[in-house]
């Protein structure tokens, strides 16, 4: 995003929120030329994407709180809605989802409906850390507060009977080694290898998922 005006949305019910969010991104950017827009619920952020999509102007990036008034009129009930409208118009648009959501089953159903490149809980911001943490995602490095990552891994452990047999699997995908080949590093046959990837990449993704993207998701929950 070097020499180009940065169009970022904040998304938060809370004014003063937002204008928190706004001073530590422009304190940490430095010159980069930055336009912030602002809204306070789903009916103002649907307004501010439809606008966005009228007048072929992108949002690069944006921050979204789970929790902010619905607009029933077009089924956007929380700022989950939100975020997976702006991943439907603006693809590429880096999205940093932020909660004071701690329920693992919230929080694992918002990672794998939006894909965030950050993912934040409230009790965890440091507003020290925050321009570091800012400037790391804009670097296209993801990146999932203590709080997220705990409550997401738990679960995902819980859910899949996460085993060392997985853990071997997406260490040797990582190391290159291809699936064909896993019978000999791992005491499984090519038909449990290729069930569990199934289950992992279902539950964590998509089906239709590559290897390389489940690698990246079990680095992000440390399941690795």
């Amino acid at each position: 995003m070097k020499n180009k005006k940065i169009n970022i949305l904040v998304v938060d019910d809370h004014q003063m929120n937002s204008d928190a969010y706004i001073n530590l991104i422009k304190s940490s950017q430095g010159n980069k030329e930055m336009i912030f827009q602002k809204a306070i619920d789903c009916h103002t952020a649907f307004k501010v994407i439809k606008q966005a999509e009228k007048t072929s102007t992108l949002i690069d990036i944006a921050l979204v709180d789970i929790s902010i008034p619905e607009y029933r009129e077009e089924k956007l009930l929380s700022g989950t809605d939100v975020a997976i409208l702006l991943r439907n118009s603006f693809p590429d648009c880096l999205i940093i989802m932020l909660t004071m959501h701690t329920e693992p089953l919230i929080l694992f159903n918002v990672f794998k409906q939006i894909n965030p490149e950050g993912f934040i809980s409230k009790n965890d911001i440091d507003f020290e850390m925050f321009p570091e943490i800012f400037d790391r995602i804009v670097n296209i490095e993801n990146y999932f507060s203590p709080t997220i990552n705990t409550a997401i891994q738990s679960l995902v452990r819980q859910t899949l009977k996460w085993d060392e047999f997985d853990t071997q699997i997406i260490l040797l995908l990582d190391k290159g080694i291809q699936t064909k080949d896993l019978p000999q590093y791992i005491d499984l046959s090519l038909s449990s290898i290729e069930k569990r990837k199934a289950i992992l990449k279902r539950q964590i993704l998509d089906q239709k998922s590559s290897d390389k993207e489940l690698i990246e998701k079990c680095k992000i929950l440390k399941l690795i």
